[in-house]
């Protein structure tokens, strides 16, 4: 075989590359580590207030509940009750899904592979389970959770196939899109969901269907009007983080990827780059 010359750039630039991509991987690793915390503190508190009632057992015991005001714990009752589901906080009941969601399914709109070849654009085109594509329009403007109907329904376990989802975005017929009402956040139905195992509520033999119907016989835990705001204050903070940290990997993700050509064409040196990371921190 013939040799073929190979144009190398020069080693402080190599260096140079080397090092911004670095940084770059660096900053996008630390943003999705700290959402990843910051979910899993969500989720915490979830299981602390609505699965174990730590702050009922607490007061029943005649103690103040952990980390934890003088102002919310008395929001919460001191005593248990029977329910149709076992012992629930006194005042609190089980109600259907229907009763704290809001649905927007009828707004759906299903596009082929071939029509979204033709029709490539900056929204993203969410299926069942995942991100699928990127079109030029869309269908929902706001902060949602998508929870899988047919095909990816549920996880081996049988907790359901969920996605948060915020922004201008388009859905297919394979989700529902949901967001919480009547004092419930969205996070907080999302949290729900995440801790209920849906497979009672799943019908078909060779592709799995959560229906409409079926969904709204999930039992969610209502407590009182109180105790959700208080929850919605409490996690909606971290949620308005991870969103915005999401946002800021993104970029990040399409800045290094926007750049590689031109490192490895040493056509850009670290202070430039530097420089322009400063930049956009500082407008952040």
């Amino acid at each position: 075989m013939g040799a073929f010359p190979v144009e190398l750039i020069d080693r402080d630039l190599q260096d140079d590359a080397v090092e911004i991509l670095r940084t770059l991987d660096d900053r996008i690793t630390l943003l999705r580590e700290t959402n990843a915390t910051l979910e899993a503190i969500a989720q915490a508190l979830f299981k602390s207030w609505f699965v174990d009632f730590d702050p009922v057992h607490a007061k029943a015991e005649g103690r103040q509940p952990e980390g934890m005001d003088a102002t919310t714990a008395a929001l919460f009752p001191d005593s248990f009750e029977e329910s149709e589901l076992g012992l629930v906080p006194k005042g609190w009941r089980y109600v259907s899904l229907k009763e704290v969601t809001a649905i927007f399914d009828s707004q759906r709109v299903p596009l082929s592979g071939q029509e979204r070849d033709k029709r490539k654009g900056i929204y993203p085109y969410y299926g069942a389970a995942a991100l699928m594509d990127w079109v030029d329009s869309y269908l929902f403007d706001g902060v949602y959770l998508l929870l899988g109907e047919d095909g990816s329904v549920a996880d081996a376990a049988g907790y359901p196939v969920t996605q948060y989802v915020w922004g201008k975005i388009w859905v297919n017929n394979h989700a529902h899109v949901l967001q919480g009402k009547s004092g419930v956040t969205t996070e907080h139905l999302m949290l729900a969901l995440q801790q209920t195992i849906i497979t009672p509520y799943i019908t078909g033999a060779v592709q799995a269907k959560l229906s409409q119907s079926n969904m709204w016989r999930i039992p969610f835990l209502r407590s009182s009007q109180e105790v959700s705001e208080a929850f919605g204050e409490a996690v909606t903070p971290l949620f308005i983080s991870i969103r915005r940290n999401y946002e800021q990997a993104q970029t990040l993700t399409q800045l290094r990827d926007t750049l590689l050509p031109r490192l490895i064409a040493g056509q850009l040196r670290l202070p430039e780059v530097q420089a322009l990371l400063n930049d956009r921190d500082t407008a952040q």
